[in-house]
């Protein structure tokens, strides 16, 4: 298979460790590992401080996922694969896809998610958000066809922190089960819903035939542990999976698993952290939307630690972000990384930096008169 270079990933790859003031972050305020041991319990203590560093179980950790399987309803340890998050979305879309096949996916996203079918020879029609960039269930079912093998959604979603309802979830999890389709759902942002009265049900409590993508990365600050997991309880699936699996990295990193251990205890903390971060630079950027209303077109999103408000500018968007870059070393990302028509760009609020970097963004933006 050869496939199209990730372009938002090389676009991180080209600023994100030069740029000195990051504007576009996905994820949330890193834990440092310190930290991160001072919340541990005695039995996980007693794991990291005797952990050996040898290869570890295909599947997961029995202890890991036991945690993982806790934050489902209806969901097993042996409905859980442990890998990579990255890794989850190759692997499900090389499973559950054949050449010529369809998929619907939500868009703009993140690449790999219809990258990879593309890249399989799959046809995918992408279900776009409307003016206010709200996604509207009858759209995707316009695109529905009889070769139609996979819907992928993604919610709260990546990069506008939009919602459906749960009603219009159980309208596509019903659809897709009349129609013998699969769901892969990327929920890599749930649980920072804003109001919890708009969380969503995992795809994976709902159906039997839905796949389930979540980890470690966004909601609770750990990114470098690079852990991530699929739920599903279709055991064809999840078998298919597993033997995937084998090809690329096997097992999951000894440490990051214990250390993964350790978060899922103390999940509730981590999250409630996450989340004041998120509230407090939001109220920020929010002020600073409403003085900038002239050329930031600002939605607020529901969830999560990324907006794509629109830009009214001259110039394209990728050549404002790259001009921010070069004078200022704030990075934001254009909407030309997600193959996006409308000029927008990508802010990131999860960080503790924010209320320093924003300021000199603003002076910035007044300096070049938008």
């Amino acid at each position: 298979m050869k496939i199209k270079p990730f372009k938002l990933e090389r676009y991180f790859a080209k600023h994100e460790f030069s740029a000195p003031y990051l504007l576009s972050s996905s994820d949330c305020e890193p834990v440092m590992l310190s930290e991160l041991l001072a919340l541990a319990d005695g039995d996980c203590l007693a794991l990291w401080n005797n952990l050996r560093l040898a290869y570890t179980e295909s599947q997961g950790h029995p202890l890991l996922r036991e945690e993982i399987s806790k934050m489902y309803a209806g969901i097993s340890k042996e409905d859980l694969l442990v890998l990579v998050p990255e890794e989850g979305i190759f692997a499900a879309m090389n499973v559950l896809l054949e050449s010529g096949d369809h998929i619907v996916c939500t868009f703009p996203g993140y690449q790999s998610l219809y990258q990879v079918a593309e890249s399989n020879n799959c046809r995918v029609s992408k279900w776009l958000p409307g003016k206010n960039l709200e996604f509207n269930v009858e759209d995707l079912f316009a695109l529905l066809t009889d070769r139609t093998k996979l819907i992928v959604i993604n919610f709260p979603h990546n990069p506008t922190g939009g919602m459906i309802s749960r009603s219009d979830l159980e309208k596509i999890i019903e659809t897709a089960r009349k129609r013998n389709i699969t769901v892969f759902s990327d929920e890599m942002y749930r649980l920072l819903e804003y109001d919890e009265k708009d969380r969503l049900p995992s795809v994976c409590e709902l159906y039997e035939n839905g796949v389930s993508l979540s980890g470690l990365s966004k909601t609770f600050g750990l990114p470098g542990l690079r852990i991530g997991w699929l739920a599903t309880r279709n055991k064809a699936i999840q078998g298919e999976l597993a033997a995937f699996k084998d090809y690329t990295t096997i097992c999951s990193s000894a440490p990051s698993e214990v250390l993964g251990i350790m978060a899922l205890r103390n999940k509730e903390k981590l999250r409630d952290n996450s989340l004041g971060i998120i509230r407090g630079n939001l109220a920020l950027i929010e002020a600073f939307a409403a003085r900038q209303s002239g050329w930031l077109d600002w939605k607020t999103p529901k969830a999560g630690s990324i907006a794509f408000p629109g830009i009214r500018i001259k110039e394209s968007a990728a050549d404002f972000c790259e001009q921010l870059v070069r004078e200022k070393g704030i990075m934001l990302l254009p909407s030309e990384v997600y193959d996006y028509s409308r000029k927008c760009v990508r802010f990131g609020f999860g960080r503790k930096s924010l209320p320093e970097i924003l300021p000199m963004f603003e002076a910035y933006i007044t300096q070049k008169g938008y």
